[in-house]
């Protein structure tokens, strides 16, 4: 059984034991989590169910394994024969979560 939901703007694969980073949750590590914007879902190849945006009663739930951020990356802008240079770093944060069930209705 697989499904594709949505979260954080963002679409994902999931399928039971799946480890996911997803953007940054507001939720301990250890809690459990219910994702039902569901948009497609599967078993196998056998019977495939698409959403009208969303597949109605479709859940997925997962557990919160971690929170953390991405490696550093580095924007910089210039422009040539200005003087004009910025240099600036950001990381990311993102939610690990660990997939525990996939259900249909």
């Amino acid at each position: 059984m697989y499904a594709v939901f949505q979260t954080g703007g963002k679409q994902f694969r999931a399928e039971p034991g799946f480890r996911l980073r997803v953007p940054s949750i507001q939720a301990e590590p250890g809690d459990t989590l219910t994702f039902d914007h569901v948009l497609l879902a599967g078993s196998d190849g056998d019977k495939v169910v698409v959403g009208t945006p969303v597949v109605e009663g479709a859940t997925v739930t997962a557990e919160v394994l971690r929170h953390s951020r991405t490696p550093k990356i580095i924007v910089f802008k210039r422009k040539r024969r200005k003087n004009y240079r910025r240099k600036q770093g950001h990381r990311q944060g993102f939610t690990e979560i660990r997939i525990d069930d996939v259900a249909l209705a």
